[in-house]
């Protein structure tokens, strides 16, 4: 149990809702030319979700110190799982990750789709290691990690199909992805700002250089906030273009990814303690999973 909350497989969970959707409730249902076959789709599924446990891994390494003044509570290195180990299990997932990558690009004759995953590792690692404790830099490094693991999906499943015959339709379920990765990206970017003001205080002791030490927690609150405005502002647009005549799909974004979404930024432009801040973030990862799971009501909107 302790490795599984080393490797985060809550998060790790939502990668898999994302890519199962993505696959069987957009690609399969409208008989989209796909490149990976079943086997092929798992594989990808295995790849990634080493990818990201590894880049869960050596961010708790590096961590520990500033977790230990956080969150003493939830520090799983050196507690209940040794450095060493933590190591071995970060090294394994990585050269597994790889190996499969290496694998699945060449079965689907896209060998130079192998890099994606050589970058995916060195960038998690470099984002723990070096990134992490920078202002902004580091934030939005992790969050573009978190729309790949969205957008990998139609990159192996089909670009690799693309032909002068399906180009426009190939394109249109590629875009609908894009705009999944986009919305990830977004949510994860202001739920890493909600944290770094969370954290701030271990941060500094660490000798980190986020935006809440930079700025301080008031104006990083209010960059949150009005970052927090760009994903509401997009999904009501998505709503009024596409959504309005289909009242079940209307409702649900209102229900469910709007009106959280406000909530989210009113909560952020009234936060003050620690506790607020991690209520914030909780909202966000909620935020995520709903918002994933509106795929599932693509086979009743383009039929």
């Amino acid at each position: 149990m302790h490795i599984l909350n080393l490797i985060r497989w809550k998060n790790l969970a939502i990668i898999i809702i994302a890519q199962v959707l993505i696959k069987y409730a957009l690609f399969e249902p409208f008989d989209v030319n796909t490149a990976l076959s079943t086997v092929n789709f798992m594989v990808l599924v295995v790849a990634t979700l080493c990818c990201a446990a590894a880049g869960n891994i050596i961010n708790d390494i590096y961590d520990v110190e500033t977790d230990l003044i956080n969150k003493p509570e939830k520090v799983i290195i050196g507690k209940q799982v040794s450095e060493s180990l933590a190591y071995n299990l970060f090294f394994g997932c990585n050269i597994a990750a790889i190996a499969l990558g290496f694998y699945l690009s060449h079965n689907i004759g896209k060998s130079s789709f192998f890099s994606i995953f050589v970058i995916i590792s060195l960038a998690l690692y470099v984002y723990a290691s070096y990134l992490k404790g920078t202002v902004v830099i580091g934030n939005l490094l992790i969050s573009l990690l978190v729309g790949t693991s969205i957008l990998i999906v139609a990159i192996f499943d089909l670009l690799p199909m693309i032909t002068p015959y399906n180009r426009i339709s190939q394109i249109k379920f590629f875009s609908i992805v894009v705009d999944y990765s986009v919305f990830a990206f977004l949510i994860n970017l202001i739920r890493e700002m909600v944290k770094d003001i969370q954290d701030v205080d271990g941060d500094y002791k660490a000798g980190m250089n986020t935006l809440p030490i930079v700025l301080g927690r008031e104006r990083t609150g209010k960059i949150a906030f009005i970052v927090s405005m760009l994903p509401i502002a997009a999904v009501l647009y998505f709503v009024v273009t596409y959504l309005y005549k289909n009242q079940m799909a209307l409702g649900y974004f209102l229900l469910f990814v709007i009106a959280p979404l406000i909530y989210a930024s009113i909560k952020i432009f009234t936060a003050k303690h620690q506790k607020h801040y991690a209520h914030i973030s909780r909202i966000y990862k909620w935020i995520m999973l709903t918002g994933l799971l509106s795929l599932l009501m693509y086979p009743f909107l383009l039929k």
